[in-house]
């Protein structure tokens, strides 16, 4: 008599994944993470987001609660992700914050021209006449003359600050 448990040598045998329970402590806690993620995002950015009507109102309590009922919350939330698809969620939060990295770089970018038309005055200028040619060459030129001055004198540095509103308003200008 043969054996009900007995394989033939050509089945292949069903492959067991172990999962520690620490394992599935750590991937509840990420989801739970990105639950707070999209807690401490403002309405108007989390009505973009691909959230099924559940989580979506799962989420705005808990941006409401304060405390232990939050704390608490976050764990509902992190409890609902694992039945969902989380990619879509987790690329527009990555998708977002790599927007405002851009800004920031954009915004570095513009403070480091600035510094440079305070330092070297006129062949900044030309750069940015030539990138910007509806920019008032006079008031930057005076701008710099002026924030130079500042610099010199340790005042504050109301004419930096005025270049640099005037160079995010080109920057925008041009964006558009």
């Amino acid at each position: 008599m043969g054996r009900k448990n007995k394989r033939e040598p050509w089945e292949e045998e069903e492959e067991i994944i172990w999962v520690s329970k620490s394992e599935m402590k750590r991937d509840m806690e990420a989801l739970q993470k990105l639950g707070q993620e999209l807690v401490e995002l403002r309405p108007s950015v989390l009505a973009k987001f691909p959230l099924d009507d559940d989580l979506r109102t799962a989420v705005t309590d808990a941006q409401r609660f304060e405390k232990e009922a939050r704390r608490r919350q976050f764990q509902l939330i992190g409890k609902m992700m694992r039945t969902r698809d989380i990619e879509p969620i987790q690329a527009a939060i990555d998708l977002l914050q790599n927007k405002h990295n851009q800004q920031t770089i954009e915004l570095h970018k513009l403070e480091k021209m600035r510094d440079r038309m305070i330092a070297d005055g006129d062949d900044v200028i030309n750069e940015v006449m030539d990138a910007h040619p509806n920019a008032d060459r006079q008031k930057l030129r005076q701008l710099a003359r002026q924030a130079k001055k500042e610099q010199e004198s340790n005042k504050p540095p109301k004419a930096s600050r005025e270049i640099f509103k005037i160079l995010r308003a080109l920057k925008a200008e041009a964006d558009k």
